[in-house]
């Protein structure tokens, strides 16, 4: 079964009974602020913004948003303290990041007292879609661990098969991805491969396919699968690849993002609460995205699309 389109996740979130909280840390942002007064009107949330209270109102005021709606938490020095504790309190059902750079965020997320630390492995996962193709998979790590270990990378695959499942997969098909389909010495990442894809068959991540080491071309296309002669589940049919480092993973989602006919969001994992996490460059599409992503990620959310 295909995993759900932006489109599904849209009708999803249009059906909830009633709207979720969800802080933005760093709220001076006009497309953050547009993207959650979007996602107000449609009921799907109530926006709460953190940071300076002048700034916020500046960006608000350019774009015509009226603030009335919205809960505005003035405190610029610990904007992302105040957005984190709002989630851990209960008043938001989630986290999304703003006009705040990604240190200054994850210090506040790991706090080892008042963050949303679980002892898992924290990574970002993008939901991509290609329109073209009508096809939509996950894409894990592009954000944050930079050379993720064995057992980092078992996490990071047990997040995706767990995201799968939400989107409608109930067994996630998962390629661990390199350079190259064959298992070399001279490729570290092709031998953790392997040993990840034997723990697999062994059921270490649940009901899911894992195969690798994979290309992107076998692991997206058939006819690239077909030409080569390399068979399998996941080959041509992938819902997530789980990349070996940041520099492949985040080179790649970027390209596609910035080149291709695509949509996309993308989400923290690993924490207790889902943390919509993108480029301060993103578009309000973007933005609203990750908004509905998160939605049906995070345990107030809506939990069923079919």
């Amino acid at each position: 079964m295909p995993l759900s389109s932006f489109q599904d996740l849209f009708t999803a979130a249009d059906s909830l009974s009633a709207p979720v909280g969800v802080v933005a840390a760093g709220g001076a942002d006009a497309t953050v602020i547009q993207a959650l007064e979007i996602a107000r009107r449609r009921g799907w949330v109530n926006p709460i913004l953190t940071g300076d209270r002048l700034q916020i109102q500046e960006r608000a005021d350019a774009i015509e948003v009226d603030l009335e709606p919205f809960v505005v938490l003035d405190d610029a020095a610990d904007s992302a303290v105040v957005a984190v504790n709002e989630v851990t309190s209960g008043r938001a059902a989630f986290l999304m990041k703003g006009q705040i750079s990604t240190p200054y965020l994850m210090k506040a997320v790991l706090d080892k007292e008042h963050g949303l630390r679980t002892g898992r492995t924290i990574g970002q996962v993008v939901l991509m879609e290609i329109v073209r193709d009508s096809r939509c998979f996950l894409m894990t790590d592009t954000g944050i661990s930079i050379a993720p270990n064995s057992e980092q990378l078992e996490d990071l695959i047990r997040s995706v098969v767990e995201i799968s499942r939400r989107l409608g997969e109930p067994k996630a098909k998962v390629a661990l991805m390199a350079a190259s389909e064959k298992v070399v010495t001279s490729m570290p990442e092709t031998v953790v491969a392997q040993e990840l894809v034997e723990k697999a068959a062994q059921g270490a991540f649940g009901d899911c396919v894992v195969q690798g080491p994979l290309s992107f071309d076998l692991a997206y296309s058939r006819d690239a699968s077909s030409k080569k002669g390399i068979d399998g589940e996941v080959t041509g049919c992938v819902d997530a690849m789980v990349f070996p480092n940041l520099l492949s993973a985040n080179l790649t989602v970027k390209g596609m993002m910035y080149t291709s006919d695509c949509q996309f969001g993308g989400i923290l994992t690993g924490t207790s609460h889902p943390v919509v996490f993108m480029s301060r460059a993103d578009t309000v599409e973007t933005r609203l995205n990750s908004i509905a992503y998160a939605l049906h990620v995070c345990d107030a959310g809506v939990r069923s699309l079919r």
